[in-house]
């Protein structure tokens, strides 16, 4: 009897031991203790996915190329996952490298396989990672500044004006913004610095400009912004592309559009620009256009420039034109 319970004890214990080495507590550890013995599995499952990351890699860097040739800028988050991606190929041939491979000592094996094992988790992140829909986009055509439009820029009645669109555009709360003024004194210029400035604090991630005009015609409105954000319609109605605007302009992503010369009330939902999901610039003539139809929620007025500042802004775009005496009168007489 004592026999058998005895037997019985052991084996309880037994199958309590059993249940150590096989159960959660110790399998870090068990883990850990294969690492020599899986040396081979891991350095050629990491070999595979090294190719599979290289040919990735070159695809990717294909599409940046023709993107880059084409006039248009690489997102962000493509360059960064090139960044990743060229680190860990690094990285995996430092592994390659070790002679444990060739080598029976267990202990020499271990680290190079434990490493293996973790590239080849990374190498799997980077690769679900890197399947972009849309590697590039087009620059906004107000990208390109002249010198003189910057000098325009630094006088000092439009610095406070420059202030405050800088801080309405970068205000979270602030998504419809008016710019008005008379023709001629400067709105279309000063919408382009700012927003080249805007993008340039990374306020934006993308910019985008069309003219409105006294008779607007949508389509050709659609188009201008379509095209600044590298968007192709599939549909040749009004409705059907606005459908296709609203879902882009409404992404989770960092978007400036900017509607220059606004007559009268423009049906923005109509064209296909949404009131939440991007932010707006509309630029027109007269305010109440913009307050009152609009409803702006901050506007700014732009005036006439100073007879000095004018002067200023003539003699850089004439150059050294101004300097004859025969035409300085003239000259002063269009400034004033």
């Amino acid at each position: 009897m004592e026999a058998q319970i005895l037997s019985a004890v052991l084996s309880a214990v037994a199958g309590q031991i059993a249940a150590l080495f096989t159960g959660p507590i110790v399998a870090p550890i068990r883990q850990w203790l294969c690492y020599p013995f899986e040396y081979d599995k891991n350095m050629e499952t990491m070999e595979k996915q090294l190719v599979m990351l290289q040919e990735t890699i070159a695809s990717v860097r294909n599409s940046v190329e023709s993107a880059r040739n084409n006039g248009e800028e690489i997102e962000d988050r493509v360059t960064t996952w090139l960044t990743k991606a060229d680190e860990t190929i690094e990285e995996a041939t430092k592994v390659l490298r070790v002679e444990g491979r060739v080598c029976l000592n267990l202990m020499l094996r271990h680290q190079p396989s434990r490493e293996a094992k973790k590239i080849t988790q990374v190498i799997d992140e980077i690769l679900e990672n890197g399947r972009f829909e849309k590697f590039s986009f087009r620059p906004a055509t107000q990208g390109i500044v002249t010198r003189s439009y910057k000098n325009y820029m630094d006088f000092e009645s439009r610095m406070s004006t420059v202030k405050g669109l800088m801080e309405a555009l970068g205000d979270a709360n602030m998504n419809v913004i008016g710019m008005w003024g008379m023709a001629g004194v400067g709105k279309t210029t000063l919408a382009r610095v700012v927003a080249r400035q805007a993008k340039e604090e990374k306020l934006f991630e993308e910019v985008a400009m069309a003219d409105v005009t006294q008779s607007p015609d949508l389509k050709r409105i659609q188009k201008e912004i379509a095209e600044m954000l590298d968007l192709k319609f599939d549909k040749k109605t009004v409705s059907g592309r606005a459908s296709r605007l609203h879902e882009r302009l409404s992404q989770d992503r960092k978007i400036l559009v900017i509607l220059d010369d606004i007559w009268e009330k423009l049906e923005l939902e109509t064209i296909g620009i949404p009131s939440k999901g991007c932010k707006l610039v509309l630029i027109s003539r007269n305010r109440d256009v913009l307050v009152c139809e609009m409803d702006t929620q901050k506007d700014f007025g732009l005036e006439v420039l100073p007879k000095e500042e004018a002067w200023h802004l003539f003699e850089n775009m004439a150059g050294d034109c101004v300097k004859d005496s025969n035409l300085r009168c003239v000259a002063t007489e269009t400034c004033s």
